[in-house]
């Protein structure tokens, strides 16, 4: 299949050559800021940047430029503006000749860039015996997207999902259900959700066994016997533990099939299994001369980590009493990622709070020569959720919001839009509709935001045909799916690209965005954000809105020519659309 370069990249190659051939040696280097302009296709500001830098005449430069440039046949029109801007107007041949490439491929050109590198990608991370709540969505959704995306790009993903299920808190519970034989948690069905009612009934009882630790000393004593006797493998322990840990993934999974990500249980690397290795990470470190000891505990120190009294701020390895702090288990998961998977690029995505730690990690690692240069370590921070007030999400109690919940609220509203929308939809059709819509709504909130940001999951808005949205998306999708339908059913076919014609500017815009798919996932795989594809895919739902608005495509006075040119355009635009939804895991429907 053929791979092309966005116009985008040709334009930038087409600038520096000019610069190379107008310019001194140690001028032509620098970057030829290409951008896409509202004054035309794409706009080179470089010659104000080196201006300044050479103390010349911008305009001057931008015109030794243009004269460089207009010898381009594939370049239709370049014009100084301004104090030295270079505006740049492609050919309408070149830009249909590039579209009917990217239209043969079943890739749309994508080349796959990330073919060279080892993804693994630790994302969601629930714990075991609580319920998944809002505070999981983010991670799970932006790390799905990631490992998506990447993998499109050819590179090979390892997902990765560190469940809670080791620590003090099983000893606990465990403890607590076998002195309370009569809390038959066991026996719970599924509620009306669809989450698993066994562990509904754990999370409650986990609570239970917290008061009861925090306030009977003898129960809290008996409860620290239990975690001995887990960690050195007792039947009977380990049996109850087995049981959690299973109704758990099993749960968990139940709302990963919902929510339409990636995970399976076979991702899952709970803390349980780096556990055998903790004493041999402190070996190793130990040996490295990285730790010290710190009032009988094993740590870390950092020159450039302090705190607030600019004292040293220790990562805790392991504990005066031998136990061991969860950076020992973090640092066993980057060794066994790097040992076992070859990880080139680890990708952790996880809540920013945590961005202290993970420094710590990396450094820690890269002083034992587990990180080397050629690894790259990332904590892909994300943000939080707040309500539709802007403040943090919680229930009417305080509490926090179980992720069944949240998601039982976008259906529900969800099946109210779209049946005012099409009330002929069938029982059926109606509840496959608002299932997707819902998921795809919830899934576009989150991953048009920067990670980085958080945002205000509103319900309200979030389930609309308008604006931007995960809805208008899909409906735009339906859109060019029931336009080609009608096509074929008029004998129109799909359509194909005719690069002798002139090209109307809403045909112009909707052909040079749809042309940026491929530098938008180059994008994301550089700065691992999926809002740019998330905020690619709605400006190209508008670009489409306004051709559609504009150019008439089936209309019986469209001449033969035209017609097929914008069927190609709709097809290229539903492919790129309908890919873009599936690298974000929204779904790309035929029918809305």
């Amino acid at each position: 299949m053929e791979r092309v370069r966005p116009l985008a990249s040709d334009v930038e190659a087409a600038v520096r050559a000019a610069m190379a051939a107008a310019l001194p040696p140690e001028h032509a280097a620098a970057d030829p800021l290409v951008r896409r302009s509202e004054h035309a296709d794409y706009q080179a500001n470089v010659a104000l940047s080196l201006a300044r830098r050479t103390e010349s005449n911008p305009r001057g430069l931008a015109e030794a430029l243009r004269d460089q440039l207009t010898g381009e046949d594939w370049i239709r029109a370049v014009e100084v503006s301004g104090p030295g801007f270079l505006n740049i107007t492609l050919s309408d041949a070149a830009l249909l000749d590039r579209l009917a490439v990217r239209a043969r491929d079943d890739r749309l050109g994508v080349p796959r860039s990330q073919a060279a590198e080892v993804a693994v990608i630790d994302y969601s991370g629930p714990n075991v015996a609580k319920e998944m709540h809002v505070g999981h969505l983010r991670s799970t959704l932006i790390g799905d997207a990631l490992a998506r995306t990447l993998g499109f790009l050819g590179a090979r993903v390892v997902r990765q999902n560190h469940v809670g299920d080791w620590g003090t808190q099983f000893g606990m519970l465990i403890q607590y259900l076998l002195e309370h034989p009569e809390a038959a948690w066991r026996d719970k069905e599924l509620d009306a959700s669809g989450t698993a009612g066994a562990v509904s009934a754990l999370d409650a009882l986990y609570r239970a066994a917290r008061g009861a630790f925090d306030g009977d000393p003898a129960f809290k004593e008996r409860a620290q016997r239990r975690v001995v006797a887990l960690q050195a493998g007792d039947e009977e322990t380990t049996a109850t533990w087995r049981e959690i840990v299973a109704e758990s993934e099993n749960a968990f999974q139940q709302i990963y099939e919902r929510l339409g990500v990636l995970l399976t249980q076979a991702d899952v690397r709970g803390e349980s299994f780096y556990n055998p290795w903790l004493q041999e990470i402190v070996h190793a470190l130990r040996e490295k001369g990285v730790l010290e000891d710190s009032e009988g505990a094993k740590v870390v120190f950092f020159d450039d980590i302090r705190g607030p009294e600019d004292e040293p701020v220790p990562m805790l390895v392991q504990k005066s009493d031998g136990g061991f702090g969860y950076p020992a288990t973090d640092l066993a998961t980057i060794r066994h990622s790097i040992r076992t998977f070859h990880g080139t690029r680890l990708v952790y995505v996880v809540d920013a709070r945590q961005s202290q730690h993970f420094d710590m990690l990396f450094k820690t690692a890269r002083r034992a020569g587990w990180l080397t240069d050629d690894i790259q370590a990332v904590h892909a921070a994300n943000g939080t959720i707040n309500g539709p007030d802007g403040t943090p999400f919680k229930t009417r109690a305080g509490g926090t919001v179980r992720l069944a919940d949240l998601l039982d609220d976008a259906l529900e509203r969800a099946r109210e839009v779209v049946a005012e929308k099409d009330p002929d939809l069938s029982p059926e059709e109606l509840d496959a509709v608002a299932r997707a819509a819902s998921i795809g709504a919830v899934k576009y909130a989150e991953l048009s935001t920067s990670r980085t940001r958080d945002y205000s999951f509103d319900v309200a808005r979030m389930i609309s045909f308008n604006g931007q949205t995960g809805v208008y998306l899909q409906y735009t999708h339906t859109r060019i799916a029931s336009l080609l339908r009608r096509a074929e059913e008029a004998g129109h076919g799909r359509g194909r690209f005719r690069p002798a014609l002139t090209l109307d500017p809403a045909e112009r815009a909707l052909a040079l965005t749809a042309d940026e798919f491929t530098a938008v996932l180059t994008a994301v795989a550089r700065t691992l954000e999926p809002h740019q594809l998330a905020n690619y895919l709605y400006t190209l739902a508008k670009a489409f809105t306004t051709f559609y608005e504009s150019c008439p495509v089936l209309k019986t006075d469209v001449p033969t020519e035209v017609r097929d040119n914008r069927l190609a355009l709709c097809d290229l635009t539903r492919s790129t659309l309908g890919q873009g939804l599936e690298l974000l895991g929204i779904a790309a429907l035929e029918r809305m």
